[in-house]
């Protein structure tokens, strides 16, 4: 009979590791959006984009822009909602084990962030950069502006702030206190779209030059920089991924012990 609690106590503490099949699943979604993407560009910016006046830039950009922005922002919004109405409101409930869990799935997330972060810092910025050399600048809403600062990087905010929150929501090592390295990479995120306002003001009225060590540009430059917070939050992390492991390995001692 003991020999059997022991077993069942074992068994409802779940299986341990990191998501990859989940993690893999949402990469390659994202691939195929963002190549999806890519390729209507590719096809549609050069014969509808020229002319933001025109009635197909309307039809084949703006209509994308207003839709994509109702999309990142309701499903944002209401992941965001989501997390915060279903809240751990005592953590002292969550166990060693799952909290370790629950720091896996965290990690990829911040994993599928990063990734994120390269693709529209450099793929997506490096587009638009050679859009501008070659067209002329006539509007904010370019289609490589409708692809970098309207959807690359709403879906880069929204990704950072349901990290953020399903840490401060989930996570004991988060729920009692603020992590300053991860509310500096978030931040970051979030401050790019007040700069893409004041970049694309001051390119419109004071500096029409668009080469990359411009100093217009700087804010984008010192806003990447905020990814370098990544190097204390993974210190948090993996300290206390190293506590719990030797938890749970205990733990497990003690049941094999006591079988």
């Amino acid at each position: 009979m003991k020999t059997s609690s022991i077993q069942k106590a074992g068994a409802a503490q779940g299986r341990l590791g990191a998501p990859w099949a989940k993690f893999f699943i949402a990469i390659l979604s994202a691939v195929v959006v963002f190549t999806g993407y890519r390729i209507y560009s590719e096809a549609s910016a050069f014969t509808y984009g020229l002319d933001y006046f025109s009635p197909e830039f309307q039809a084949y950009w703006m209509r994308l822009l207003y839709g994509q922005l109702l999309l990142i922002i309701t499903v944002g919004t209401g992941s965001l909602a989501y997390l915060w109405h279903t809240r751990v409101r005592d953590f002292s409930q969550i166990g060693p084990r799952e909290e370790l869990r629950r720091l896996f799935v965290l990690m990829a997330q911040l994993l599928g962030f990063g990734i994120l972060f390269y693709v529209t810092g450099s793929i997506y910025t490096e587009a638009d950069a050679a859009w501008h050399q070659v067209t002329i600048r006539d509007t904010d809403f370019t289609p490589t502006h409708i692809g970098l600062f309207y959807f690359c990087v709403p879906v880069l905010i929204f990704w950072g702030f349901i990290s953020f929150a399903y840490a401060h929501t989930r996570i004991p090592l988060f729920g009692k206190r603020v992590s300053v390295p991860f509310a500096i990479i978030v931040t970051g995120a979030f401050m790019i779209m007040p700069n893409v306002g004041f970049n694309e003001w001051g390119h419109t009225f004071f500096y029409a030059e668009e080469l990359f060590a411009a100093p217009i540009h700087w804010g984008f430059v010192l806003l990447g920089w905020s990814a370098f917070a990544a190097g204390g939050l993974l210190l948090q992390i993996l300290a206390r991924v190293a506590e719990l492991t030797r938890l749970t390995a205990s733990a497990e001692d003690d049941l094999l012990a006591a079988r």
